[in-house]
């Protein structure tokens, strides 16, 4: 890279960020917060007026506040022009999205390919371009390709891949303060470049990671399919534990004070779901099978099957917990996001859940605090209930599916009073079982024991005034 690529000394560099869905808008905003004056690009002239009076079309904690914040201070903005964006920046991170393509499970890199096209066709000066969306491996080299021909005569620019590690409800503590940060592909100058931008988290102890492009592209989806890989584990293990009387949770804790193997992602329950997980898994199988990694291939196979049969064990228990059929039968659904503390429905086990006993019969009734207008969309034929209260009211199972703090705090004894029959299917293995028990619920954990209730409901109801 020419010595032009970084700004004068003293100056931060400008920063476009292309794509303002989830990572785009989180990473502007925390840009922005790190003091850098940020442009947000999108081509939808809606979301960058949305965006632009902070409201964010989705629902992650922290980030609205972040953006009205730095949309007053002036560090923020965001845009439909494209050219204005890049030629008031030096560096330009490409954060679109790469959906799994119809009919197939590669990733579709034509948002990528375009966003990345545009960048280098609108440089006016030399220009660093980093790729932050989750790609297959091989993908920045070949971007490099079209860059070089894209680009106007006389004008340097190079790309390097810094891949995303946001977990969603965590986004923005993820991006100020990340638990690693890679760079891959980079010279000593975009090094430099790239270490002035993230000079904030680096002083306080973030480890950086220099490797290859192929390198830093395989780090996202190598680490979703691991945390894949200990979820599918785990629930493997609970069926066991369920035919041998154990108790999964407790084999959990006690398998988590191993540092080598770690407590978190090993909860046992419906799995995993969402935007990331599934597709990350599935392009990677994907590629792996284009560049002959069969065994590769075999385990994420399995671990995707392991999954997706998770969700037909809690539709096999809410029937049983019915008797033996659904048909006519209120069901509570507690939770439609595929996680707590975010609205995403993509690839929901819940959902999927509930829209299967709702095929077989079933009166579901399903209740999310945030997610309920996401899930409308995507399930119109599934009834909402407004609270919790509503979607308990006479039901004759209750299944929580998402682990919600005000699903896991509910008063077990005021809403064992309005089920018809007090019976949870604790499919996140959330609940604890002994008070439920004690307020008159029997409690169905996924992988344990059954717990009885230890009293009848409204027993007090049977005796003389």
């Amino acid at each position: 890279m020419d010595e032009t690529t970084i700004p004068a000394s003293g100056l931060k560099p400008r920063i476009s960020v292309i794509g303002t869905g989830y990572l785009g808008a989180t990473h502007a905003a925390a840009m922005a917060e790190m003091g850098f004056d940020v442009i947000g690009v999108d081509t939808d002239p809606t979301k960058v007026e949305a965006l632009s009076a902070g409201r964010v079309p989705f629902y992650e904690p922290g980030l609205p506040e972040l953006i009205v914040e730095h949309v007053a201070s002036g560090r923020l903005r965001f845009t439909s022009d494209l050219a204005d964006a890049v030629a008031t920046s030096d560096v330009h991170f490409i954060c679109v999205g790469t959906p799994q393509r119809r009919g197939s499970h590669s990733a579709n890199l034509s948002y990528v390919e375009a966003a990345t096209k545009a960048v280098a066709e609108a440089l006016s000066h030399d220009g660093l371009i980093v790729g932050k969306s989750t790609v297959p491996v091989g993908t920045a080299a070949r971007l490099r390709k079209l860059v070089a021909e894209a680009k106007p005569e006389g004008v340097e620019a190079q790309v390097v891949w810094n891949p995303e590690f946001l977990r969603e409800a965590h986004a923005v503590e993820d991006t100020l303060r990340p638990d690693r940060i890679v760079f891959g592909g980079t010279d000593a100058k975009s090094e430099a470049l790239l270490r002035t931008v993230y000079a904030e988290p680096i002083s306080t102890g973030t480890p950086v990671i220099s490797c290859d492009l192929a390198t830093a592209e395989l780090v996202k989806v190598s680490a979703n399919a691991f945390l894949a890989t200990k979820i599918s584990f785990i629930n493997a293990i609970s069926e066991l534990c369920e035919v041998a009387g154990a108790d999964v949770s407790v084999l959990a804790d006690a398998l988590g004070h191993d540092d080598r193997i770690g407590r978190k992602f090993l909860n046992a329950g419906l799995g995993f779901g969402g935007g990331c997980l599934p597709k990350d898994i599935r392009a990677l199988m994907y590629r792996a099978n284009e560049l002959g990694a069969g065994r590769v291939v075999g385990l994420m196979q399995e671990v995707d099957e392991i999954n997706m049969l998770q969700r037909q064990r809690v539709i096999d228990q809410a029937i049983d917990a019915c008797g033996g059929s659904v048909l006519n039968r209120k069901i509570a659904v507690l939770g439609a996001a595929f996680k707590p503390d975010t609205d995403d429905v993509r690839d929901s086990p819940a959902l999927n859940v509930a829209a299967a006993l709702h095929l077989r019969g079933a009166q579901v009734l399903v209740m999310d605090p945030e997610a309920s207008v996401t899930a409308q969309r995507s399930f119109p034929t599934l009834s909402f209930a407004d609270t919790l209260d509503e979607a308990v009211t006479d039901a004759d199972v209750v299944l929580l599916l998402t682990e919600w703090k005000i699903f896991v705090t509910a008063d077990p004894e005021h809403l064992a009073e309005l089920a018809a029959n007090p019976v949870v299917l604790d499919a996140r293995n959330a609940l604890d079982a002994s008070v439920w028990s004690a307020a008159g619920w029997e409690v169905r954990p996924l992988g344990g024991r059954v717990v009885p209730r230890q009293r009848r409901v409204l027993e007090s109801a049977a005796l003389p005034a």
